[in-house]
């Protein structure tokens, strides 16, 4: 919707943006033919919409306008979402929410397991989201677990996107970074920690620059993540919460209400509106008055709130400000002093005592400033969609990503001891190690088995989070596979030589791990193969892949591995070449067979109703403006002067008519009715308008015939007087154009003396559209001579 502002039709297909997606904020740039790179505006020509969506009746509204109704009715505007995505009922993070805005319900989906909100006009959201550009890459943090990056990927999937990749922010702002910089990186490392806090959390990242050689494109610049570090609930909005409690404390200690405002969302809702612009403003002053008007019971609210009683109120957040940044250095296993500059990012940054706690930890000289704060990520995750677009063509620059998790394969087979007696013996293998880089394919081989085998792939050692965040995380296990006609394929091509079972991994640009297939391979020698002349003949078996989620995985699961059937199946079947069919779930049919159809129906519905209310409110304006402009056109002298007694009353009488009528149906009516209502106003004045239009033309007109029937017989009078020898014209053109000249000239007098017997109430007969005629026809004439 934001798009479709800044680009023309023709250009949409081979337009490509990105969606910076912030707890608070949302940022989107473009990049189309003429056009690199830029922040688009949204429709209060901002370069950021708050991320909320209000949902009330019929009524659907984003961005500043859903802030606006979140005041008055903070039941039906939904905001800082991205905390749940993706979450269980019993989720810290789901209780937070619940605590930070009571004024919504959250339950459990039964099919996903994960929670979504009571909304009681449910039944009114049908159908498909619908977006003009389709092609985005879209910013994540980095903390994103894999059922989190799944459900940003099904989110754009159903809002009808077309995403490139998914890209971390952190690497986002980086690229950002590095692109504007290409001359300063070289074959030397620099290391740079970019230190983001932002509305809801913030990530510490420890990023190498230096060129590298590729077979492709000779020696390029590359940024590789080495370490992150991450605090998942520590930004700008707790910070506010805090100042909204301590508002709603002043306003309860001040007595002037017997109610306690704390239990009235409405005003709370007030109070942590006028908290976020308190915090922003003692960011640059020591002190500022907090006030409200009507904050509760037609009571007004004022309070003088200093700077030092802001920093007391998040005296423990400021505590934490230094941890992101000593889990990255231990990521990465580097010092500080390996450091070069830090680079401050993101809103909350800009709080004084952030910065000065944060100096300390480094131990640097100063706080590098030199990027745009708000608009890095955006504009880094723009230039990785116009590198991935075919449309575009981009300097390169090589990104390697690193992934948080670790994730292992495990399984368990049976041993036999040296005394004979069989035990199960368990085992791990890891896919990923923790800030692997990615994108990465792995093969794990399974050498052992004969028969059909189960395998799970689970997250690796997590001891690096902590306890709370180990709670948020959710689930450790990924998945379960089961592999059968493993036994069969074995006894069917019993003299073969077994080279294992190969199970393909791919953790793709976007950090999502996908199985790409699995195979069964024999080496089969010639002497037994009997069809290959290769004295040995690869052999590959597709070996049908199920995945089992019990009730315990599946509720972190169902947005977790791309290979694994986007929740539509939960028994599923490799293709005859061994490869997962992961485009399969794109079609219709499939969709519809699904859970996932419903929100995607409900959407187009939502935009339905966008489209009608837009096309509605526009016909209301229009039939306003015509009746207000109407009616004071009725007392102009130009428009008194066409009508007659009659008409004016019957004009006026249907005018004020219409007035009452707007007055008091009108604002209910459907589009329809409008439009019919505005046809037969515009019915009625037609003829007036036509005369007004007309009388104002004539001077000009009339004017500029006058000029070319001089113009054309002064030359008609020259050409006469060229000797006959040197006479370049025919007698018959010069006769031609005397006509001309002579029947214009008649029709214009016989005419305008015609139209001045008229009354100027009648229908006129000199009309400009002729005099036009008359002239353009002379012109011509003249031109060709």
């Amino acid at each position: 919707r934001l798009v479709l502002h800044s680009a023309s039709s023709e250009l949409q297909s081979i337009a490509v943006m990105s969606v910076d997606l912030g707890s608070e904020w949302m940022k989107i740039a473009l990049v189309k033919p003429g056009v690199p790179m830029e922040i688009v505006l949204n429709k209060e020509s901002r370069r950021k919409t708050p991320v909320a969506v209000c949902l009330k009746e019929n009524e659907r509204l984003f961005g500043d306008s859903a802030l606006g109704v979140a005041v008055k009715n903070p039941k039906v505007v939904y905001r800082f979402l991205q905390s749940i995505l993706g979450k269980t009922t019993d989720n810290p993070q789901v209780a937070q929410y619940q605590k930070h805005f009571p004024e919504h319900q959250l339950q459990r989906d039964e099919k996903r397991g994960t929670v979504f909100f009571k909304f009681s006009d449910c039944s009114t959201l049908q159908r498909n989201f619908w977006q003009p550009i389709k092609d985005a890459v879209i910013t994540v943090p980095a903390y994103f677990n894999q059922a989190e990056r799944r459900a940003v990927l099904q989110a754009a999937h159903i809002a009808g996107l077309k995403v490139l990749q998914l890209i971390n922010d952190n690497t986002a702002v980086a690229l950002n970074y590095g692109v504007f910089r290409r001359k300063d990186i070289n074959s030397t490392a620099q290391n740079i920690l970019f230190y983001d806090m932002g509305s809801g959390s913030t990530t510490a990242t420890i990023v190498t620059y230096q060129t590298v050689k590729t077979k492709e494109s000779g020696t390029q610049p590359q940024l590789q993540i080495h370490g992150v570090g991450f605090d998942r609930t520590l930004g700008g909005f707790e910070m506010e919460l805090r100042l909204r409690d301590h508002l709603a404390k002043h306003f309860n200690e001040q007595k002037k209400s017997k109610k306690d405002v704390r239990e009235n969302l409405r005003a709370m809702a007030k109070l942590l509106k006028e908290a976020q612009r308190l915090k922003t403003v003692l960011s640059a002053n020591a002190e500022h008055m907090a006030q409200i008007e009507g904050l509760m019971d037609d009571i007004d609210f004022k309070a003088k709130v200093t700077r030092s009683e802001f920093e007391a109120l998040c005296e423990d957040l400021f505590d934490r400000v230094p941890g992101p940044v000593k889990e990255a250095l231990a990521a990465a296993e580097m010092s500080m002093d390996e450091i070069e500059q830090v680079i401050l990012v993101g809103g909350s940054t800009r709080v004084p005592k952030v910065q000065d706690v944060l100096l300390k930890a480094v131990g640097k000289e100063e706080l590098s400033k030199n990027i745009n704060a708000d608009e890095a990520a955006a504009m880094g995750a723009v230039y990785q969609a116009a590198a991935l677009s075919k449309a575009f063509k981009v300097k390169p620059f090589l990104v390697r990503d690193a992934a948080m998790f670790p994730i292992q394969v495990e399984f368990s087979r049976e041993t036999e001891e040296e005394d004979g007696i069989k035990t199960m013996k368990h085992n791990k293998r890891i896919l990923f190690q923790r800030m692997a880089p990615y994108p990465q394919r792995k093969v794990i081989t399974f050498n052992r088995y004969m028969d059909d085998f189960v395998f799970y792939i689970n997250y690796g050692d997590l001891g690096f989070l902590s306890e709370q965040d180990l709670k948020v995380f959710g689930s450790q296990n990924l998945t379960m596979v089961k592999l059968s006609g493993v036994g069969s394929s074995f006894k069917k091509h019993s003299d073969a030589e077994s080279k294992g079972i190969k199970a393909h991994f791919n953790m793709d640009e976007s950090g999502v791990l996908i199985l790409d297939r699995v195979k069964l391979g024999n080496t089969i020698s010639s002497l037994f193969g009997g069809g290959s002349s290769e004295p040995n003949a690869n052999v590959t078996e597709p070996v049908t892949v199920i995945l089992l989620n019990d009730s315990d995985r599946h509720l972190n699961q169902i947005l977790s591995l791309a290979c694994f059937s986007e929740l539509i199946n939960v028994e599923n079947e490799l293709t005859e070449s061994g490869k997962w069919d992961r485009h399969s779930i794109e079609s219709e049919e499939s969709l519809k067979n699904s859970h996932v159809f419903l929100p995607h129906i409900r959407l187009q519905d939502l935009t339905d109703r966008d489209l009608e209310k837009q096309e509605r409110e526009k016909t209301l304006n229009s039939l306003e403006a015509f009746i207000f402009e109407t009616q004071d056109k009725m007392y102009q002298d130009e428009y008194l002067a066409v009508v007659t007694e009659e008409e004016k009353e019957q004009i006026t009488g249907k005018l004020s008519e219409a007035s009452n009528w707007m007055d008091e149906e009108g604002y209910t009516a459907g589009t329809k009715e409008l439009k019919e209502k505005l046809s037969e106003l515009k019915k009625l004045c037609k003829a007036m308008f036509f005369r007004v239009e007309e009388r104002k033309k004539w001077p000009d007109r009339l004017a500029a015939l006058d000029s070319m029937l001089n113009h054309s017989t002064i030359f008609l009078k020259s050409v006469r007087l060229i000797p006959e020898g040197d006479q370049i014209f025919t007698e018959v053109e010069l006769k031609t154009l005397e006509r001309v000249i002579n029947e214009t000239m008649t029709w214009k007098n016989e005419t305008v003396a015609e139209q001045e017997k008229l009354s100027p109430t009648e229908k006129p007969v000199l009309l400009s559209k002729d005099i036009e005629a008359k002239r353009s026809f002379l012109d011509r004439e003249v031109n060709y001579l």
